[in-house]
This record gives structure tokens, C-alpha cells and sequence, in this order.
């Protein structure tokens, strides 16, 4: 058991070979799914009656809406619902258009193609913007504080020696990529855009900022981001956000009317209580502490109480982080991990953040060493988007949570302790 113990502590038993080995059976697998979910399906649709690219024929849905003139049409429920059964058959369940007015621009040029050119335009265009922000990431130059050389104990982990196509191979098997493209949905975008925008965030506030203000279209993950950058006084990048989001509200406001407006915030009631508070979505599949209580009987109240507690510890945190001497990427780390945990609505596609996470801390403990159980906490974030639905549905055991909570201790654990004075190399004697 010591023994066992002794090697997730120094993370030997994380090799090169073994990573690249399950990397290739992930992917190998996720190509035969694939092709055999396309090789049996009929029309647009697969083998069980499901659209194929399952949530992204409500954005295609909704751009035939705006196409037509009704902009307002994809939040109401049954409109909507209608539009997905005459484009995708009768049989077809209902996929909610859950997102503010300002995707409806996107899924309106989406939606002037045929939906298989559309689908695979959606997914290549995302995963190439998705790999871009990672080698971004996994490139960047060292942080200006350094806390120690690399020695010996990290020979054969990737990127040993520089940047190999290790990482291209991590990337496109990290199990989230598996989720996002079986469903077609978001999690490329939102991965690409936070992970650039951190990547660019000190060098290019300006343009950080921008890409930061293009999330507003999945608002659940920038609560805490504003609350970073004023806290760390980035007032640049903070402007350069706010310019954005408004300038996207006018452009939103002049192109389809204020009454989408009126309907989106009406919607958002079906979506707090259908699909958050009654679970309509399935509890197994949202990877969160609020999920979590539900999941195990308890009640609305508790689960809010729960989840705005952690968010605020979290937000508390996040504070202390950025505006501490820590190393910017477990600062960039802790933000991404930190988003997740803090919003109630986050589904394991979502956990696509976990990627530009993963690679922030890979990076820097490469530059800089790694500390106790950290590239064991590497594997289990990078593992856990392919077991965290099954385990809370067979189990209950929100493993995903688990996952991420860990590691945002871990993260926390190492900056506090690189705070304090230390011998030359503790990191690395302890890894």
C-alpha cells in the first residue's frame, strides 16, 4: 500500500508510453463509434431516431427560425419543438434552445446550409479553434517567476525536451472531445475562447478581453471571470469585455428587435425549473454540487444553499490567487477549474474546460517541476469526463465533481506553499 501510495504521490507510474497507449485506444474508439453511428444512420437521423449531432439541431432549428424572419421563435418551447419535428421527423425529442439572443446570428449562418454540411462545418471549425488555443497554451512563454529547474523525475512525461505531437494526440483524445462531438455541441468554442483569451490575457489585455466578452453566450461561466480581472486590476482587458458585450447587445438589439429580449428572459424560467431544478436533463449528466444534492435526494433549497456556498468560496479563492505572486498558469488553472465548479448549470460536455486547465498546469510543471500528486490529479481530470456520467448514473458518485474539487485543493495547496520560503528544488525532491 505504501508503495502505491509512493508512486500517486511522485506520478512515476504516469509514463510517456502508457499515456500515449490509452491516448490511441481512446481515439481508435471514439473513430469506430463514429463511423458506425454514421454508417447505420438513415437521413439525418442515427439508428435510435436521434438527430444526428443530437443539441445542435436545436441551433439549426432556431437559425431556420431566424432565417424566416422570427427570431423570437426558438424560446418558445413548442415552436420550437415543432420546428425540430418537421426538419427531423415526427419521432423526434425535444432539444430546448437554451441560449441568450446572442447565438442567433451563428446559428442563423449555420443554418443557410443543408444540416450535414452545417454539422460538419460546426464541429471542424470549433475543434480547429480548440487545438489552436492549446498549443497557444502549451507554448507561451515561461512565467517571469520561476520556482525551480526540472530534474530527472520528469524524463518521459510529454513535452519532455520541447513541445512533441504528444500533445496533439492528448488533445484530440481527451474524453470531452468524445462527449462534444457525439452531441455537436459548444464545449470546443468555449474551451477555445477562455483558453486563448488567458493565453492572451497579460500580453494582449485588449484582445484578451475581447475573446473573454464573447462568452456572453454562455454566461453560467463568466460570473467569475469580471471578478478576477477587477480584483487583479486588468481594467484593460475588463473594459475591452464590457465593450464587447455591449457592443454585441446593440448589434443583437438593432439586428432582430428588443423582443427577443423580452422572450429570452422569459424562457429562462423553463430552463431554471425544467432542466436545472426538476432535472429534465438528468442529474448524472450536469457536473455540479448543485446536481449533486439532487442526485441525492435533497431538496431546491439545499442544493442552492450548497452551490452558492461553494461558489463563493470559490470566488474567495479565485481572489486571493490572482492578486498573489502565485505562477500565472495555476492562476489560469484555478479560473478554469474554478468556472466550472462555481455555476450550477454545467454538463459533461462543459468539461471541456478542463483542457486548456490540464495543459496550463502540464506546462508549467515541466518548466518548473511538479509538486506532491500533481500529474496524479493531471490523469484523474483528464479521465474523469469519461467516467462521470456513468458513475452518477450506475453509482451516484458524482466523480466529476470530485475530480475538480480535488484539484482545485491541490492547486490552491501548491500556491500557498510557493508563498512560503523554501529550499531550491522542494518541488522537484518531492514530485
Amino acid at each position: 500500500m505504501a508503495r502505491f501510495v509512493d508512486r500517486l504521490r511522485s506520478g512515476s507510474w504516469l509514463t510517456r508510453e502508457r499515456m500515449r497507449l490509452v491516448a490511441l485506444i481512446l481515439l481508435a474508439a471514439m473513430v469506430i463509434g463514429a463511423g458506425f453511428l454514421i454508417g447505420t444512420s438513415n437521413g439525418l437521423n442515427d439508428r435510435f431516431g436521434r438527430p444526428l449531432g443530437t443539441d445542435f439541431s436545436n441551433v439549426y432549428a432556431a437559425g431556420t427560425y431566424v432565417l424566416d424572419g422570427e427570431p423570437a421563435a426558438p424560446f418558445d418551447p413548442e415552436r420550437q419543438f415543432a420546428r425540430e419535428r418537421k426538419i427531423f421527423g415526427a419521432d423526434t425529442q425535444f432539444y430546448g434552445w437554451h441560449y441568450p439572443p446572442y447565438f442567433l446570428g451563428l446559428a442563423a449562418a449555420l443554418a443557410t446550409m443543408p444540416y450535414w454540411l452545417s454539422l460538419l462545418v460546426w464541429q471542424g471549425v470549433t475543434l480547429f479553434l480548440y487545438l489552436l488555443a492549446m498549443r497557444a497554451v502549451l507554448i507561451a512563454p515561461a512565467p517571469a517567476r520561476d520556482g525551480g529547474e526540472r530534474t530527472s523525475s520528469d524524463r518521459g512525461f510529454p513535452f519532455e525536451g520541447g513541445m512533441s505531437n504528444d500533445w496533439l494526440l492528448l488533445a484530440l483524445a481527451f474524453p470531452a472531445v468524445f462527449i462534444n462531438l457525439g452531441q455537436a455541441h459548444n464545449g470546443f468554442l468555449t474551451a477555445a475562447l477562455i483558453g486563448a483569451a488567458l493565453v492572451q490575457l497579460d500580453r494582449r489585455p485588449i484582445f484578451g478581453g475581447v475573446l473573454i466578452g464573447l462568452l456572453v453566450y454562455k454566461p453560467q461561466f463568466g460570473v467569475l471571470i469580471p471578478l478576477v480581472l477587477a480584483a487583479s486590476g486588468r481594467w484593460r482587458a475588463f473594459a475591452a469585455a464590457a465593450a464587447t458585450v455591449a457592443l454585441m447587445t446593440l448589434a443583437v438589439t438593432a439586428a432582430f428587435g428588443s423582443e427577443v429580449w423580452t422572450a429570452f428572459f422569459a424562457f429562462t424560467k423553463f430552463t431554471r425549473i425544467v432542466v436545472l431544478e426538476q432535472g429534465g436533463t438528468g442529474w448524472y449528466k450536469i457536473q455540479s454540487v448543485f446536481s449533486w444534492v439532487r442526485m441525492w435526494g435533497g431538496g431546491i433549497e439545499l442544493a442552492y444553499a450548497a452551490q452558492i456556498a461553494l461558489a463563493l468560496v470559490v470566488a474567495a479563492a479565485l481572489i486571493w490567487l490572482w492578486c498573489s505572486r502565485a505562477a500565472y498558469p495555476l492562476k489560469a488553472a484555478g479560473l478554469l477549474i474554478g468556472s466550472l465548479l462555481a455555476t450550477p448549470y454545467s454538463l459533461d460536455y462543459d468539461l471541456m474546460l478542463l483542457a486548456p486547465a490540464i495543459a496550463f498546469l502540464a506546462a508549467d510543471g515541466m518548466r518548473r517541476g511538479f509538486s506532491p500528486y500533481e500529474k496524479s490529479m493531471l490523469a484523474a481530470l483528464w479521465v474523469a469526463p469519461l467516467i462521470a456520467r456513468s458513475a452518477a448514473q450506475t453509482i451516484l458518485l458524482p466523480l466529476g465533481v470530485l475530480a475538480m474539487l480535488a484539484a482545485f485543493a491541490l492547486l490552491l495547496r501548491r500556491a500557498i506553499a510557493e508563498r512560503a520560503p523554501r529550499p531550491h528544488g522542494i518541488l522537484d525532491s518531492a514530485a
